[in-house]
């Protein structure tokens, strides 16, 4: 009998929480009316909507007016920049970034310059950490009108120094938008931010719920057309049942998120360790120490990357790659090629609150055996 299967692709979308599942099936029977109207079932809807709202803001530490629930966290993401460039048009036309950030981000920024705006990429050093000296000249340029910074790598975990950038971004005048993704329901969050967002299946909520937090006095406008719902920052109607389910199981997962870090620490300490010792002419990327606990990366030398998916795919591992050299797209994670790391043969292993020790034993003992077959599939021995 084959053994189970193991999910090591947190990083991307956590399985479930218990909690998110009760809270969805509870919100069902409740949360289907509009919540804009006034007959009953629509006002029993706006509780639920309220409360939700002041769930999330409680457990983020901000205050329920600066939150807005909206379909996901890529459209969170494009209005938290796209929204932030709007309203500081008067200041200037200009985006800086690291040079790290989500493909969400990205896409923003490409589509601003598209428009007539600019850009400015910020490097990062080996371990994948944005240059702090490069970033305070950056912010502190002529026309800079948003500062966007990724709270946590979501493909090596380096954690970013945001208090720092904060620091820089005020003294310049600029706020400061932070993709807390990867960080929100799994670690704090540091203050100085202007701009928030996050994702709701990150923490084990339902997937299309995202987060978009704009603090007060934050100038910021909504790029899309003006609809009347969450306060005129996102159009649509929510998902209420999923927003409910979200801001239960995001007061759950931070409530045992410190335990949580405690528990995964270890066991991507053990994994870093051992891949870099079993495996021959591998890389483990990312900062060994101020990392994301969960999260972990490393790229083997001759070998395919996506064969190496598939294959440990069939032996019952589900996990990620930070490398998209696919037929489709022809080159490396930009977040590897922005380090300088290897990118070939390249996996993002991500633990989650049913990750156990027993599974990532199992992982390491034919991880081995398993790049070690690819590599003589491809002539790549003896090199």
């Amino acid at each position: 009998m084959s053994a189970p299967p193991v999910y090591l692709d947190a990083a991307t979308a956590a399985p479930l929480h218990p909690v998110a599942r009760q809270a969805l099936l509870a919100a069902l029977e409740d949360g289907w009316a509009d919540p804009a109207r006034l007959y009953t079932q629509a006002r029993r809807a706006r509780q639920l909507l309220d409360a939700a709202r002041e769930a999330a803001a409680d457990t983020l530490g901000v205050r329920a007016d600066e939150l807005s629930f909206t379909p996901s966290g890529t459209t969170a993401a494009h209005s938290a920049v796209l929204g932030g460039l709007a309203g500081r048009r008067r200041a200037g036309g200009t985006l800086v970034h690291s040079a790290i950030e989500h493909s969400a981000v990205l896409h923003a920024a490409e589509w601003h310059v598209a428009a007539g705006g600019t850009a400015t990429s910020v490097p990062v050093d080996r371990l994948g950490r944005v240059d702090p000296d490069a970033w305070s000249v950056a912010v502190a340029a002529p026309g800079v009108a948003l500062a966007a910074l990724i709270g946590a790598s979501h493909e090596v975990g380096t954690v970013q120094p945001v208090a720092e950038a904060a620091a820089a971004c005020a003294a310049a005048g600029v706020p400061l938008y932070v993709d807390a993704a990867q960080l929100v329901g799994r670690a704090p969050v540091p203050g100085g931010w202007s701009v928030l967002t996050a994702s709701a299946h990150k923490w084990g909520g339902p997937p299309g719920v995202g987060l978009l937090v704009v603090r007060k006095g934050t100038r910021w406008e909504s790029p899309w057309p003006a609809d009347e719902r969450e306060s005129g920052r996102t159009p649509g109607v929510v998902n209420l049942p999923a927003v409910v389910a979200a801001a239960a199981s995001l007061r759950a997962a931070a409530a045992d998120a410190a335990a949580e870090a405690a528990r995964l620490a270890p066991l991507v300490d053990r994994i870093r360790a051992r891949v870099a010792a079993e495996v021959p002419d591998v890389e483990v990327v990312g900062d060994p120490v101020d990392r994301l606990p969960h999260l972990v990366t490393f790229s083997c030398l001759y070998v395919d990357g996506e064969a190496l998916l598939h294959a440990l795919d069939r032996r019952g591992f589900a996990v990620s790659s930070g490398s998209s050299c696919t037929s489709s797209t022809l080159r490396p994670s930009h977040v590897l090629e922005a380090m300088g790391a290897l990118s070939h043969g390249n996996v993002r292993v991500s633990l989650h609150r049913e990750t156990t020790g027993a599974q990532v034993e199992r992982f390491l003992a034919e991880l081995p055996g398993i790049v070690a077959g690819l590599r003589a599939e491809a002539g790549a021995v003896g090199l």
